[in-house]
């Protein structure tokens, strides 16, 4: 071959190489840029999860110091009454609790609130001390007014308005409520109260300052029964009564005569008393003054 046709055919090829060289460099690749996912709305971006609520907290059963329980089950042969008496409680607070239109009407298994709710302040049973009456000495001549014992009754039959209970409830100035003899002492299992002798018509006094939450016939084995409360703690309970002289929500004083002793519902004239704190039965001479 020619030197010089060979060196001509060389130098073309090798600008052929270059010339793809070039050709390669200048073409781009195209490789997928990485993927960022983006809310392309504010209805599309979810929120963090809120923290939980706390729960509130369960109502207590009671205030402090008190283990009574916030409801109760209806068992046969319960009453609304003896529901209350066992509880420690006025049976219209129990049943406005509850919201029942009729007291007497409860089945077998309903639960019943026994306890004040949350959000209501404790039903408050101290008496507030009755104003003060001036008097003054009727003019020589002059007739008392007739009127004046009924003035007198609608005084001692006034509602207290609630006031706070006080921190402690046990600071109770009690009186015996008879005079008579006690005939059977106190047992828990046997007899939850006193049996006080005496004759029909014996007065029976109320044990301490209080409000008459239950005035009736309606507990069996009670006969004429007088229920008063004296604080969110304490209530006694007067039965076998022969005649009633207060009346439900009527304010008492320690030594009023709220009945006349009787037999109503039992075998001999007594007065059956009981001392009842938080709904459980104590026993009274633990409480009552000695004689």
């Amino acid at each position: 071959m020619n030197p010089s046709r060979w060196t001509s055919t060389r130098t073309l090829g090798l600008w052929a190489v270059c010339a793809a060289m070039l050709l390669a460099g200048c073409k781009t690749v195209h490789s997928p840029a990485p993927v960022e996912e983006r809310a392309t709305s504010a209805s599309q971006v979810k929120p963090a999860a809120a923290p939980e609520a706390a729960k509130p907290a369960s109502t207590p059963a009671a205030t402090s110091g008190d283990a009574r329980p916030a409801t109760y089950t209806v068992k046969p042969g319960d009453t609304l009454m003896r529901i209350a008496l066992e509880s420690g409680q006025a049976w219209r607070d129990i049943a406005r609790w509850n919201g029942m239109d009729n007291p007497n009407v409860i089945e077998v298994g309903q639960v019943l609130r026994v306890m004040p709710p949350a959000a209501e302040t404790a039903v408050a049973t101290k008496p507030v001390t009755p104003p003060k009456i001036e008097t003054k000495p009727l003019d020589a001549g002059t007739k008392p007014a007739a009127s004046a014992p009924a003035a007198s009754a609608a005084a001692s039959a006034s509602v207290a308005p609630a006031v706070p209970a006080k921190d402690n409830d046990d600071d109770v100035q009690w009186a015996w409520p008879a005079a008579g003899p006690v005939a059977t002492p106190f047992d828990e299992s046997r007899n939850k109260g006193l049996a006080i002798t005496g004759k029909a018509g014996d007065p029976v006094y109320a044990a301490a300052d209080g409000r008459v939450v239950y005035a009736g016939s309606g507990l069996r084995g009670y006969g004429n029964l007088v229920i008063v409360k004296h604080n969110a703690t304490y209530l006694t309970a007067y039965a076998h009564n022969q005649t009633l002289l207060v009346k439900e929500d009527q304010v008492v004083r320690k030594g009023q005569k709220i009945a006349e002793m009787g037999s109503s519902d039992a075998e001999r004239v007594q007065l059956h008393f009981e001392v009842r704190r938080q709904g459980k039965p104590v026993d009274p001479t633990k409480l009552l003054p000695p004689r």
